[in-house]
């Protein structure tokens, strides 16, 4: 049985009700989530989860099942676990993911601002990052900062799109990561468009328009090896 992922097509939703699959000693597998697994860089979410009758359960982080489309929500030291069948209120750590969905979105803008193949890449609720195949001379914090935080100014909507395995293989330019792969077998792969700006495999979530980003600040420029190059930003507002 494979976990509705409701995160996947509103990404600002932040409760839901589930029925509780299976528990077992990775975590607690529900027939639907709003709660986003690690993946593509991207930490996975925390909250809790509020049952019909007894305490609620603190969830401390979010991963994937034995297939991606199967999610486990791995509940924190101590806390009490639901029966299968129960029905539970899912509450996502809201402030959590909406910096984590404002980071993930400025690398996008920050893997346009940089144009070199991306090698790696990784975004918490403090910081995020992108490793790029580039000589570090032609990499400039200030510029960089600048660029990127234009782009947020300017504003733009973001837009899900999916194409096929078949046209996405006919389109390997889409495909900037170098380390990781957009997942293929599932016959169809989803696509963040920001018009004018970018178009990649992405399946993390993204704020609605790159406006909410605020701005961003580069943090270190470093040399991580021979072929990846580090930028660190974090978010440049309060929140």
């Amino acid at each position: 049985m494979t976990t509705e992922l409701l995160f996947r097509d509103d990404a600002y939703l932040r409760t839901a009700t589930a029925r509780v699959v299976a528990v077992g000693e990775r975590g607690i597998e529900l027939d639907r989530t709003v709660f986003y697994p690690l993946g593509g860089g991207q930490a996975g979410d925390s909250g809790r989860l509020l049952r019909m009758q007894g305490d609620p359960i603190a969830i401390a982080d979010t991963r994937k099942g034995d297939t991606p489309d199967r999610v486990l929500h791995v509940p924190a030291a101590g806390s009490p676990l639901p029966l299968p069948g129960e029905t539970v209120t899912l509450e996502i750590d809201w402030s959590r993911r909406y910096r984590l969905m404002r980071l993930h979105t400025a690398l996008h803008l920050l893997s346009c601002v940089v144009p070199a193949p991306v090698t790696g890449g990784n975004i918490v609720p403090e910081k995020a990052r992108l490793d790029f195949d580039i000589d570090l001379s032609q990499l400039n914090a200030e510029r960089i900062e600048r660029e990127t935080n234009a782009l947020i100014a300017a504003g733009a909507v973001t837009q899900t799109a999916w194409i096929t395995d078949e046209e996405l293989a006919a389109q390997p330019e889409l495909v900037k990561t170098m380390s990781v792969q957009p997942p293929r077998g599932a016959g169809r792969v989803r696509l963040l468009r920001i018009p004018g700006i970018d178009l990649q495999p992405c399946g993390g979530t993204h704020v609605a328009d790159i406006a909410e980003i605020e701005g961003i600040r580069v943090l270190k420029i470093r040399s991580e090896g021979k072929h990846n190059k580090r930028v660190e930003i974090a978010l440049s507002g309060s929140g």
